[in-house]
């Protein structure tokens, strides 16, 4: 599995942004992954950022290449 840095580094060559860590981790927990728990997160049950869903599909593009899904 992909760690977060090599999607953030893909994702900014293919498609010119930083998505940041929490929106992979929104990602990861939608298709069923074990995302890391930050923790400075203060509600386990709620996302203070989720991920916006214009990069959603950038992001999950990242996870195709790595064979996450």
């Amino acid at each position: 599995m992909a760690t977060y840095k090599e999607i953030q580094e893909y994702v900014s060559i293919n498609f010119g942004y930083l998505p940041k860590t929490c929106w992979i981790a929104h990602i990861k927990e939608i298709y069923g992954l074990s995302p890391k728990t930050a923790n400075n997160r203060i509600d386990l049950n709620k996302r203070k950022h989720p991920c916006p869903e214009n990069k959603l599909r950038d992001i999950k593009k990242a996870f195709q290449h790595f064979g996450m899904i």
